[in-house]
């Protein structure tokens, strides 16, 4: 609604009184005068008062508030998801193989066995060939680890062959013929596998060497693990082995010793101070131990699946699981994953540290273990395909983990951002439409950009994810998961906090497609506000600063389209409030009332307006389209002041970049009137803020005749005198330029003065000058108008007394003077942009008005 104009005159001095209160409240520098005063400015101020025809918005970041509760997905879709919640027991790990596996998988077969037909009763039955009979003692044998190696030519001919374990006693059992035939067998069997799973069969007959007892061959038996495999290599006669067999034997024998002399006696404490309990002093003590078997098995080199005992070490460690410690199961957990478990127990180690690290109080654990090196050595190893729900659950560990600011340091230390790159990466090719993998990536990729949300509020993070090429990988999962709404979410908001930071915002802009990505996003899911404000807020960084963002994001396939639609929505959804009820709209509930978030998402479009405008070509096509400025009026229009500043400012500002393309097809050309008439409640406004944007507006538009008079008419211009007296640069310049134009029309001019426009002109210019030229400059241009002759020398003369004509020649001679009107500026850093200035902008009309005042006088 339009402001009522009835009364001006009594509001000049509220106005007056007002703009007076807003000073005291203000913490700006005091007025520069040429008393040496002058209170020095940054560079980054005086480039910020270098005032440009176009402005670009800046705004806020979205407020993200902080997740206080640890789940592995939000409170949507969890029927959907993986569960955060489970219970884990040892009884749920797999009991690992006595020996490791090769690694490699047989074939299956791709024929059928065939039986024989039944026998046809007439025929008779012919009997198949049976082998000779085993004896007992021979079965026993053949059970036997090395037994299977036995040909099967020979087998009649063996005698039984008895374990290692035996011993001694049941060597002596035989008698001297039996032995001597066992070893001819020996002599027959097989070789076993060598280190590379090749097999060495017997050339030919050896000689029997010196039988070695089992005392010589310095191998104790183990009662710790009741899974070691016998071996014959000292235990029965010794035979001359090739050195592939020869070397196998001394490894085990080498084995046999660390295991017996180093490795069982911790398995044997693990498990004795386990059956303890579960007190305090117990765990301390497990955790001692857990450490110390680490370190031995460090030493020795059998950590991997190289220790042919590593079975019985993981039944250990998964019984003690059962003791519910959280400090004593990373130890496990830590000490697991050294030892490579896969399948199974890899899920559920890592589904064991995400349910430790799901407790806040727990974090300190972390910063006293390595699990996070060996968390992001299995994200770095591990098969994504084979492996999934194991990093699944992993990557959601490193997402609560990096909540806290102290091991959010650690992980960057840690090189997390180039193992984030590289499982994005890995998870690229499982992102195919019809993937058998393709969900489950989608909710690892959901804690991996959580994760990363995080480590972007850290600086020392952002040339991490430029140098990495990070931006650009989560575009492409982006496009991949577009029907992920979390994935979405999280990738939205990393973009808008990075889009704050230079390098980055050149990193996205050269990202093939990005801005068509986001503009497809926006059209997709228009009523998610979170998503819908972010990336918003990311393309108002983008076009805030790049020509090239602004072309290429309305160059888009249906930018416009997209953001007018989405404009529309916000603007229509909820009843607005104004200084008058709104007009009833479609859908609209009269009690209801904006809310934030829909406020939010109407700023941060705007804003992306506002600065598309700024490119030469895009600005004359927003100034056109007929939508857009109706959109901007009406927001003018329904919205008040005090509920919404900071988008009135916003559409202010998008208004006055449009007003600069003032042709034929503007639509702000032919609405000009109509808009200085909406402009009113901003000029009332109590915010300075607001009233800068609408006298800039209308600095613009009183380049129009009907603008002009509509100011004259209305007494608008008291309040354009009013603010010269602010004691903002900015607020003076735009009040100086509506002044500059009013005094083009000779009825004004004798006006202006009475209202003391000229005074104040010449105070502004004695306050401001020194530190401010392009404002000194503006401000000459307004004198001069104002003195311009228009009928008699008499009423030029009269809009300055003789005591203001003198001080304006005294103030004048002294700036034109360039050792004088220099001297405050010469050591600043912009000291050649303050002389540059002063010798374009302000020396050439300081002259002209100079001369003109000394022929009046």
């Amino acid at each position: 609604m339009i402001h009522s104009l009835i009364g001006l005159e009594v509001e000049h001095q509220l106005i007056t009184n007002h703009i007076a209160s807003m000073e005291r409240r203000q913490d700006n520098a005091s007025p520069l005068t040429l008393r040496h005063s002058t209170q020095k400015k940054t560079c980054a101020e005086i480039v910020n008062e270098a005032r440009q025809s176009l402005r670009v918005l800046s705004t806020q970041r979205p407020f993200t508030p902080r997740d206080t509760h640890r789940h592995l997905f939000g409170d949507a879709h969890r029927d959907s998801r993986p569960p955060s919640t489970f219970s884990l027991h040892a009884r749920n790990f797999d009991t690992p193989d006595s020996r490791p596996g090769s690694g490699s998988r047989l074939s299956p077969l791709t024929h059928k066995p065939h039986f024989p037909a039944s026998c046809d009763v007439a025929e008779p039955v012919k009997a198949c060939p049976k082998p000779p009979p085993v004896p007992l003692e021979e079965k026993r044998a053949l059970a036997g680890t090395r037994a299977r190696l036995l040909r099967a030519g020979s087998l009649t001919t063996l005698a039984p062959v008895h374990r290692a374990a035996e011993g001694k006693d049941a060597r002596e059992r035989l008698s001297p013929g039996e032995e001597q035939r066992q070893q001819s067998a020996k002599r027959e069997i097989r070789r076993p596998p060598n280190a590379d799973n090749t097999e060495v069969h017997s050339t030919g007959p050896r000689k029997p060497g010196p039988r070695r007892t089992a005392s010589e061959s310095g191998i104790r038996r183990s009662d710790a693990d009741s899974s070691v495999k016998p071996t014959e290599c000292g235990a029965g006669a010794r035979t001359e082995l090739g050195s592939g067999e020869n070397t196998a034997c001394q490894k085990e024998d080498a084995e046999s010793l660390v295991w017996n002399n180093h490795i069982a006696p911790l398995i044997q404490e693990l498990e004795s101070m386990a059956a303890g309990g579960h007190a305090e002093a117990s765990v301390d003590g497990l955790c001692e131990t857990c450490d110390g078997l680490h370190a031995a098995l460090t030493e020795h080199g059998m950590l991997g699946r190289r220790c042919r005992r590593r079975a019985g070490i993981l039944r250990t460690l998964f019984r003690l699981i059962d003791l519910d410690s959280a400090r004593l199961n990373l130890h496990i957990a830590k000490l697991c994953l050294a030892l490579c478990v896969s399948g199974n127990n890899l899920l559920n180690i890592c589904k064991l540290i995400f349910k430790i690290s799901r407790s806040e109080s727990n974090d300190v654990l972390f910063h006293n273990n390595s699990i996070i090196d060996s968390l992001l050595v299995v994200l770095s190893t591990e098969d994504a395909c084979a492996s999934s729900e194991a990093l699944l659950y992993c990557v959601g560990t490193l997402k609560f983990l990096s909540g806290n600011s102290a091991l959010l340091r650690i992980l960057l230390d840690k090189n997390c951002m180039g193992v984030a790159q590289h499982l994005i990466q890995s998870l690229h090719p499982l992102s195919t439409p019809g993937h058998t993998h393709f969900t489950v990536a989608g909710h690892i990729l959901v804690q991996l950009t959580a994760t990363l949300r995080n480590l972007a509020d850290q600086q020392e993070s952002r040339p991490l994810f430029v140098s990495h090429g990070i931006l650009s990988e989560l575009c492409v999962a982006l496009r991949h998961h577009r029907n992920d709404q979390d994935v979405c979410t999280n990738i939205a908001r990393i973009c808008s906090k990075l889009s704050s930071y230079s390098e980055c915002r050149l990193a996205l802009v050269q990202t093939p497609d990005c801005c068509q990505l986001f503009i497809e996003l926006l059209s997709k899911y228009t009523q998610k506000q979170d998503l819908v404000v972010r990336l918003l807020f990311t393309l108002g960084n983008l076009t805030a600063k790049s020509n090239e963002a602004r072309e290429l994001l309305f160059q888009c396939d249906g930018c416009m389209d997209v953001l007018l639609a989405l404009y529309g929505a916000y603007q229509r959804r909820v009843g607005c409030s104004s200084d008058a009820p709104a007009p009833a709209r479609p859908g609209a509930s009269a009690s209801s009332r904006p809310t934030r978030e829909d406020e939010d998402v109407l700023v941060k479009l705007v804003r992306v307006l506002a600065n598309m405008c700024v490119h030469p070509a895009v600005g004359p096509a927003l100034a056109a389209d007929a939508a857009c400025v109706q959109l901007l009026l009406e927001t003018l229009e329904l919205r008040s002041v005090l509920e919404s500043e900071e988008l009135l400012v916003n559409v202010a500002v998008t208004i006055n970049n449009l007003s600069f393309y003032q042709g034929v097809s503007s639509v702000i050309r032919h609405k000009k009137l109509t808009i200085a008439k909406m402009l009113l409640k901003l000029l009332l406004s109590s915010s300075m803020d607001t009233v800068l944007e609408a006298t800039r507006v209308y600095g613009n538009l009183s380049q129009s005749k009907d603008v002009r008079d509509f100011i004259m008419q209305n007494k608008v211009y008291q309040f354009v005198v009013t603010l010269l007296d602010s004691k903002n640069c900015d607020v003076c310049f735009s009040a100086c330029g509506i002044l500059t134009n009013l005094a083009l029309d000779p009825p004004n001019r004798v006006t202006l003065s009475l209202e003391g426009g000229a005074g104040k002109l010449a105070d502004c210019l004695r306050d401001f000058g020194p530190g401010d030229w392009q404002l000194a400059g503006q401000l000459c241009q307004a004198l001069w108008n104002l003195t311009e002759q228009s009928g008699s020398q008499r009423d030029s003369l009269s809009l300055l007394d003789t005591r203001g004509r003198e001080t304006l020649l005294e103030t004048l001679s002294a700036y034109l003077d360039e050792d004088e009107a220099l001297q405050w500026t010469a050591s600043d850093d912009m000291g050649d942009f303050h002389q540059s200035c002063w010798e374009s902008e302000f020396v050439p009309v300081a002259q002209k008005l100079q001369n003109r005042l000394r022929s009046m006088h």
